[in-house]
C-alpha cells in the first residue's frame, strides 16, 4: 500500500504568490495599462495615495474624508485605532488597475475597503456628490471593521466580526451613513415591492433579507433607516458594538432595540406600507402613458436600459443584459421592440472593457444611419461609430488624454460629437471633431458637468451641471440642474434648477424650444417638460415607482428629434422596462405648481426626529478643514504584515513511525500591493522534511515578474508484515521514499489584454532521493530492535529549466465550469543538465451554447516529454486515469484480477496502458443547469448549483519506444497502445463556491472485465 503527503501550505503560498505565478494555468488578466507615479497627501487622520493626474481632485477628497471621519466619529462613537490608508484612482478604468485587490474589479464596483491593510481603495466618480458618497459608504466600512476586529494583523482566528455579518446589516448601514433617510432611488424599490408581479406583497422579513431576491445596499438602507428612525441614530453604532459581542445580527439588534425580530419586521412594514401605499391613488402606472416596447417578455432581460431612439422614431438601440453574460447594446424595432442584432457584446469579445452601461447611453447621427457609444478598450477610452444596419464598426476613435467618456451626442451635421468625460478624476465636457480629427474641451473646473445633448439646430447643447447650486469653498454639493452651453464661445447659462431636487437627462423636442428631463421634485422620478423661453415646466409623467436607469443618475430617456417619440426605463416589478410615449396630450404634460415637495422619497418612519445623520449631511462645516495642514511626500515601498495563517503544531505516529510537524505561512506587501512577498515553512519531522517557499513578486509595470525558493518533499512508502512462528517474532518493516526538490526560479507574464498573454520562467532544480527501510523487530509484544537502513538511491539531478507559452482564455461560467468561450495554452519547457528533454503542452477548449442553457464543450490536449531524457526512471509518469482526464479509469478503481493477459515486461497490460511519458486526450460534453432549463429559480442557472452532463472521453498514453497504435503507417515502426475511451453521465456540484464535486456513471470500454460503476470525485469541468 503507498501513501503520498504534500504540503498544503506550499499550495496556500503558491497560490498567495498571485496570478503571474507559474501556478495560474487559465485565467483572465488584470492588466497594468499605466504607470501610476504614487504620492501620499497626509491629512489628520489618512495617509491619501494618489498621482499628479489627480493633484486638483484630491485635495478636495481629502477635506471629504475628514469631514467624514468627524461624522462618523460621531455618530459611531469611535476614533479609529490607526491613521487610515485610502487609495484614490482617477477613474473607474484605472481603479480596475488597482493592486491593492486581487481579483477583476466589475464596473459596478464603486470602491472597496479591503480587510487585510484596511485600505480604502476607490476611483473618482467624476461628480463630487458621487465621489463623496463613495468615499463616506467606504469609510463606514472601515469603522466597521475597526469596530468589531482586533488592532493586530489578520490572521484566521481574529478576522473582524462584521466578515461574519449579512451584506444588508453592514452594507445598509454604511449606505444610511452616507446617504442618510431621504433617498429617492431607495424609495423608488421600496414602493415597488409593496406588490411583486402577482400583485402580492413583497416586503420580506428581516431574517430573509440574506436572500439574493433583496439587493443589500437598498434593503439593509431601508431597515436602518428605520431602526435609526424610531430607536434614535445612536442605535446603530449600539448595535454595532453589540453585534462585535453577540456575532449574531438578530440577537445584537434585540439586545438593544428590547423587541424580537420578528416584531420589528412587522412594524416595519407596517410603515412602509403607511408611508407608500396612499401614494398609489394619486399616481399611475407607466402603461397609462404608453405602450411597453422593451420587456423581459419581448428581449428576454429584465435590465432594459439606456434607451436611444433614431431620428424618425423607428428604432431603438438599448443596453440589456438578455443574454445572461453581459450587459451589451442591442438594436430593437421602436415600434414593437423586437430585435433585430446585437450592436456591440463584451461577454467574449476582448476588445471592449466596458461600454459604461451604469451612466451612459449612446446616440444616433441625424440621418438615422450610424450610431456611436463611449467605451472602454485596452484602459482607454474610445468612441465607437458603428453602422446601425449592418453591425459592422466603422470607426473608431481613441482618446489618450482622457480617462473615461459618457453619453456621446452627434451634432446635427455630424461633425462633432460632445460627451462628458473624467479626467484627473472631475467631470467636464468635450468635443470631438471627426472631421479635423481633434479635441477640444469645453469647460474645466471641479463642478460636475454631465449629459450633454445638442439642440436640434446645433446652435447650443443642453447639459446637466451642478455649477449653480455647488460652493466649493464649503463642499457643500448642490442639486444637479440643467444648463446649456455654446460650442463657439464656451459660455454657458442656467435653464432650470429646483432646490432639494435633481433635473437630468435632458432631451430637445424636435422644435427645439423644449426640454424633456428628469426629475424627482415629488420624491418620485418622472419625466417632465421645460419651455425653454418662457421656462415654464410641465410634468409628463406620474409614476408610483419612478423613471430610472440602474443608478439615480443614471440616463433613462430618449426623445425621437425629428417624429418627437419619446421612450422612457421604467421601474416596475424589478425590473427595467422601456415605454413608448406617441400622444401629443401626453407629450405636451400638465403644468407644475408650487414648489418641491420630496416627501415621496422619504423612507419610513414618517414621523422622525431631526437625527444626527440628517443634521451632519446638511451641515457641511462640521469637521470641514482647510488644506493648509496637508502635507504631501514622495510614495515610499516599505513591505508590512498582511496576513499570517494560524501556526499549527502535530504530533502522532502511525506505522510509518512517530512524526511530528507545524508550520505558518506569511504573506507581506507594500501598501499598494505592487510589491509582494510570501514566506512558509512547515516541518514534517526530519531536517529532510522541512518545507520551505520564500517568494517575491512585483506588479508595478504591464510585464508582471518575480522569483521564488523553495525546497519541497515528497514522501511516499509501502509497509509490509512477516511473523516467524519458529521464534515468535514479529517484522514489521516500513519502507520510505523521498525526492527533495530544491528550485530557484524566476517568472515573468506580460498581458496583451485581459484574455491574452504569454509567461516566462527559467530556474534551476536540484533533486535528490533517498530510500531507507525501518525494521521494528519485536517478540510476543516486547520491542527487540528496531534498526534502519539507508539504501542506494538514484543520483542527484542537477537541472536547468525554462518554459514560454502562449494562454487565452475568454470562457465565461456557470456552477460548475465554463459554458461559453474559449481556452487555450501552447507551451515549450526545456530541461537540461542531468536529463535532456521538453515538456511540450498544447491544450485547446471550446464552448458554445447552441440553444440556453445547454452547453457543448470540447477539449484536445497533448502533453509529452521529447528528448533523451524523456523517458528516465526517476521521471514521474504521465497517467491518463486522473478523473479530470478520462473518467473510468481511476487509479483506486482497479483491482488485481483486471491484470489478465499479464507478461514478465508487463505485470498488468489494462492499467499499464494509461501510463507513459506523453498523452494525447480528447473530450466531449454536453452540460447544462437542469433546474434552470426547467425554470426552477431565478436566471439561466436555477436555484441550486446543479449542472447534468453526458460525456465521451477518448485518450492515449505511450513512449519513446511504445508508439500509439493510430501511427501506425505514419512513423517508421508499428505502435502498440490503443486509445482507450469511456462514456457515461454525471452530476456536478458547487459545494458552496470552495469546491466542485462530480458524481458519474461511467462505462470504461477498454477495461474488459470493469463495467459501468460509479466513480466520484473533486473535480471541475474541463
Amino acid at each position: 500500500m503507498n501513501t503520498r503527503i504534500v504540503s498544503g501550505l506550499v499550495l496556500a503560498a503558491l497560490v498567495a504568490l498571485g496570478r503571474a505565478a507559474p501556478a495560474q494555468y487559465f485565467g483572465r488578466n488584470k492588466v497594468q495599462y499605466e504607470d501610476f507615479r504614487f504620492r501620499v497627501l497626509e491629512t489628520e487622520h489618512f495617509d491619501i495615495y494618489h498621482y499628479p493626474e489627480e493633484t486638483q481632485a484630491v485635495e478636495l477628497a481629502g477635506r471629504m474624508a475628514e469631514r467624514w471621519y468627524a461624522r462618523l466619529s460621531r455618530l459611531l462613537d469611535h476614533e479609529l485605532n490607526r491613521r487610515q490608508p485610502i487609495i484614490l484612482y482617477a477613474s473607474h478604468p484605472h481603479f480596475e488597475q488597482t493592486n491593492a485587490i486581487l481579483g477583476d474589479i466589475g464596473e459596478g464596483t464603486g470602491g472597496v475597503t479591503e480587510l487585510l491593510k484596511r485600505r480604502v481603495v476607490l476611483p473618482f466618480a467624476g461628480p463630487l456628490a458621487e465621489t463623496d458618497h463613495v468615499l463616506g459608504h467606504e469609510l463606514a466600512h472601515a469603522f466597521q471593521f475597526d469596530m468589531t476586529g482586533d488592532p493586530g494583523r489578520v490572521s484566521e482566528s481574529n478576522a473582524p466580526v462584521a466578515l461574519r455579518m449579512p451584506l444588508w446589516f453592514i452594507e445598509g448601514m454604511a449606505e444610511y451613513l452616507s446617504v442618510g433617510p431621504v433617498d429617492p432611488h431607495t424609495a423608488m424599490w421600496m414602493r415597488d415591492a409593496l406588490r411583486d408581479k402577482n400583485g402580492k406583497e413583497n416586503l420580506p422579513g428581516i431574517t430573509k433579507l440574506n436572500d439574493q431576491r433583496y439587493f443589500p445596499y437598498r434593503w439593509g438602507q431601508a431597515l436602518w433607516s428605520y431602526i435609526a428612525g424610531t430607536y434614535g441614530d445612536d442605535a446603530v453604532g449600539r448595535i454595532l458594538k453589540s453585534a462585535r459581542r453577540t456575532r449574531d445580527p438578530y440577537l445584537a439588534i434585540e439586545r438593544i432595540i428590547g423587541i424580537p425580530i420578528d416584531s420589528l419586521s412587522k412594524n416595519w412594514h407596517a410603515a412602509m406600507q403607511g408611508a407608500f401605499e396612499p401614494l398609489r391613488a394619486s399616481t399611475d402606472s407607466a402603461s397609462a402613458y404608453g405602450k411597453v416596447v422593451l420587456d423581459e417578455k419581448v428581449t428576454g432581460g429584465r435590465l432594459n436600459i439606456a434607451p436611444a431612439v433614431s431620428p424618425d422614431g423607428q428604432q431603438i438601440v438599448f443596453m440589456s443584459e438578455r443574454d445572461q453574460f453581459s450587459v451589451d447594446v442591442f438594436v430593437a424595432d421602436a415600434a414593437a421592440g423586437a430585435v433585430r442584432r446585437k450592436l456591440v457584446g463584451t461577454a467574449v469579445d476582448p476588445h471592449f472593457q466596458s461600454l459604461q452601461f451604469i451612466n451612459s447611453a449612446g446616440a444616433w447621427d441625424s440621418e438615422g444611419r450610424r450610431f456611436i457609444v463611449g467605451g472602454i478598450s485596452d484602459g482607454k477610452p474610445v468612441l465607437s461609430i458603428f453602422d446601425a444596419a449592418s453591425g459592422a464598426l466603422e470607426r473608431e476613435e481613441r482618446l489618450p488624454t482622457l480617462d473615461e467618456v459618457f453619453n456621446p451626442s452627434w451634432s446635427p451635421d455630424g461633425r462633432y460629437v460632445a460627451f462628458s468625460a473624467i479626467v484627473g478624476g472631475l467631470s467636464d465636457l468635450f468635443l470631438y471633431d471627426l472631421e479635423a480629427d481633434t479635441l477640444l474641451r469645453l469647460t474645466e473646473d471641479p463642478y460636475s458637468d454631465l449629459q450633454p445633448a445638442w439642440r436640434p439646430d446645433g446652435a447650443s447643447i443642453a447639459f446637466v451641471t451642478d455649477r449653480y447650486s455647488t460652493d466649493l469653498g464649503t463642499l457643500k454639493t448642490g442639486e444637479y440642474g440643467l444648463a446649456v452651453i455654446d460650442p463657439a464661445t464656451r459660455e454657458a447659462r442656467s435653464l432650470f434648477a429646483l432646490s432639494g431636487a435633481k433635473a437630468i437627462n435632458p432631451q430637445w423636442g424636435p422644435d427645439g424650444r423644449s426640454i424633456y428631463f428628469l426629475s424627482d421634485r415629488t420624491g418620485v422620478t418622472n419625466v417632465y417638460r421645460l419651455e425653454v423661453g418662457s421656462g415654464e415646466v410641465y410634468q409628463v409623467t406620474n409614476l408610483f415607482t419612478g423613471v430610472s436607469g440602474i443608478t439615480a443618475l443614471s440616463p433613462a430617456l430618449s426623445v425621437a428629434t425629428k417624429s418627437g417619440h419619446l421612450f422612457f426605463s421604467a421601474y416596475e416589478r424589478g425590473a427595467h422596462n422601456v415605454y413608448r410615449i406617441d400622444d401629443t396630450a401626453s407629450l405636451t404634460g400638465k403644468p407644475v405648481d408650487g414648489a418641491a415637495d420630496v416627501n415621496a422619497a422619504r423612507l419610513p418612519p414618517a414621523r422622525r426626529d431631526r437625527g444626527q445623520v440628517v443634521a451632519m449631511l446638511e451641515n457641511p462645516m462640521f469637521g470641514l478643514p482647510g488644506t493648509e495642514n496637508f502635507k504631501t511626500r514622495p510614495y515610499r515601498a516599505g513591505l508590512s504584515l498582511d496576513y499570517v495563517s494560524d501556526p499549527n503544531l502535530t504530533f502522532g505516529s502511525d506505522r510509518f513511525g512517530t512524526f511530528f510537524g507545524g508550520g505558518a505561512s506569511l504573506y507581506w506587501s507594500d501598501m499598494l500591493g505592487v510589491h509582494n512577498v510570501v514566506t512558509m515553512l512547515q516541518v514534517q519531522g526530519s531536517l529532510r522534511d522541512v518545507a520551505v517557499l520564500a517568494g517575491y513578486q512585483n506588479l508595478e509595470r504591464r510585464l508582471n515578474w518575480g522569483v521564488a525558493v523553495q525546497q519541497i518533499p515528497y514522501i511516499w512508502g509501502s509497509f509490509d508484515r512477516t511473523f516467524d512462528l519458529s521464534t515468535r517474532t514479529l517484522y514489521e518493516q516500513t519502507r520510505l521514499f523521498r525526492q527533495i526538490n530544491r528550485d530557484v526560479t524566476g517568472f515573468a507574464a506580460y498581458p496583451f489584454n485581459r484574455v491574452r498573454r504569454v509567461e516566462f520562467s527559467t530556474g534551476y532544480r536540484h533533486v535528490t532521493f533517498h530510500d531507507e527501510v525501518e525494521t521494528v523487530i519485536s517478540q510476543d509484544g516486547a520491542l527487540i530492535d528496531r534498526p534502519t537502513v539507508e539504501l542506494p538511491s538514484d543520483a542527484s539531478l542537477h537541472l536547468g529549466t525554462g518554459s514560454a507559452a502562449l494562454v487565452y482564455d475568454n470562457a465565461l461560467f456557470g456552477w460548475t465550469g465554463p459554458i461559453l468561450g474559449q481556452r487555450y495554452r501552447l507551451e515549450a519547457s526545456p530541461t537540461v543538465g542531468s536529463l535532456g528533454f521538453v515538456n511540450a503542452l498544447a491544450d485547446y477548449r471550446r464552448y458554445v451554447m447552441p440553444v440556453r442553457p445547454f452547453t457543448l464543450a470540447g477539449r484536445f490536449m497533448h502533453y509529452g516529454r521529447y528528448g533523451s531524457g524523456a523517458d528516465d526512471n526517476r521521471m514521474a509518469p504521465l497517467f491518463l486515469g486522473y478523473p479530470g482526464i478520462i473518467r473510468g479509469y481511476d487509479l483506486n478503481s482497479f483491482a488485481t484480477y483486471e491484470c489478465v493477459d499479464a507478461t514478465a515486461t508487463n505485470s498488468c497490460p489494462v492499467f499499464n496502458q494509461l501510463i507513459g511519458s506523453r498523452i494525447l486526450v480528447g473530450n466531449a460534453e454536453l452540460r447544462f443547469p437542469p433546474l434552470g432549463a426547467l425554470g426552477v429559480g431565478p436566471g439561466l442557472f436555477g436555484v441550486l448549483p446543479l449542472d447534468l452532463v453526458a460525456f465521451v472521453d477518448a485518450g492515449v498514453a505511450w513512449n519513446g519506444t511504445e508508439k500509439p497504435e493510430f501511427l501506425n503507417g505514419i512513423l517508421s515502426t508499428g505502435g502498440t497502445r490503443d486509445i482507450v475511451t469511456s462514456a457515461g453521465v454525471g452530476l456536478r456540484v458547487n459545494l458552496l463556491g470552495f469546491a466542485i464535486a462530480e458524481l458519474d456513471y461511467v462505462k470504461p470500454f477498454d477495461r474488459p472485465i470493469k463495467g459501468t460503476h460509479w466513480q466520484f470525485s473533486f473535480t471541475q469541468a474541463f
